[in-house]
């Protein structure tokens, strides 16, 4: 009767082992396949922000305030920060180590950190966004254009017109007051060329809506909401991600502790 009662005590104490061993198991495949989506999600945030960065560059010499393209460059670098951390991430599940768990949660915090700043900015950005566009924009266009030394004003203002099909800040009389047209440089024309459907050389010489862009609140409108909707595609990414991450600190502390007690 005492074998039957160590007997079952032992099988009793291996059944508890390999429940716990089959836990640790369980939470290092959760870990792995959460570090996998964390590791996509940073290569998608950094993707978000080098694409922000390359394709409309053009319009971020025309912005006040340069909170824009702060934004986009604080997700690069946390998407940057992102894929490095998910190697390490690998590589603590596989070896099992306390420190490099210890390691990975910091840069899991450390990243989430990050985000919240750029989300921070992004979200007192586009609370302020119409009224920083309605006071800057339409002094850009009337003082810098075409002037000396401010072609990469030109240049973006022309991409303007041209990829929104508008032409003024608010309408094309506004470039009446323009320092371009008011000078000698403009020849005739009473706005910019590109403010044309068709650009042709002093095409901007009629002023007619069969001729010019007549874009129903002028070019602030479309600039508005071009930038609103980028600013939501940042902050959704970085909400998307930092959602992943609260999961993967949980996740960590979990597989930490669980090593903490299986090394006693």
């Amino acid at each position: 009767m005492v074998n039957n009662i160590r007997r079952d005590s032992t099988m009793s104490h291996y059944s508890k082992a390999e429940q716990d061993d089959w836990l640790t198991i369980y939470l290092k495949y959760l870990l792995f396949v959460f570090n996998f989506f964390f590791w996509v999600g940073g290569v998608a945030v950094m993707a978000v922000g080098i694409w922000i960065l390359t394709e409309k560059s053009n319009y971020l010499n025309i912005l006040a305030s340069s909170t824009f393209a702060v934004s986009a460059y604080i997700l690069i670098f946390a998407g940057s920060l992102v894929v490095i951390t998910g190697f390490l991430g690998f590589s603590a599940v596989v070896r099992e180590q306390r420190s490099c768990l210890s390691t990975y949660f910091c840069l899991l915090l450390l990243i989430f950190l990050i985000e919240l700043v750029a989300g921070v900015l992004a979200y007192i950005y586009y609370q302020r966004l119409g009224e920083e566009l309605k006071q800057h924009l339409t002094q850009t266009l009337t003082a810098n254009y075409a002037l000396p030394g401010k072609a990469h004003i030109t240049h973006s203002i022309d991409r303007l017109q041209q990829d929104f099909q508008c032409c003024g800040s608010n309408s094309s009389t506004d470039w009446q007051q323009s320092a371009y047209i008011l000078s000698s440089e403009s020849g005739v024309r009473v706005v910019p060329d590109s403010c044309c459907k068709t650009v042709t050389f002093e095409c901007g010489r009629r002023d007619h809506p069969s001729n010019i862009y007549k874009a129903e609140g002028g070019c602030i409108t479309k600039l508005e909401q071009f930038l609103a909707d980028h600013l939501l595609i940042m902050g959704a990414v970085g909400v998307g991600v930092s959602c992943l991450q609260i999961c993967g600190m949980i996740l960590t502390c979990f597989l930490h502790r669980r090593l903490k007690m299986e090394s006693y």
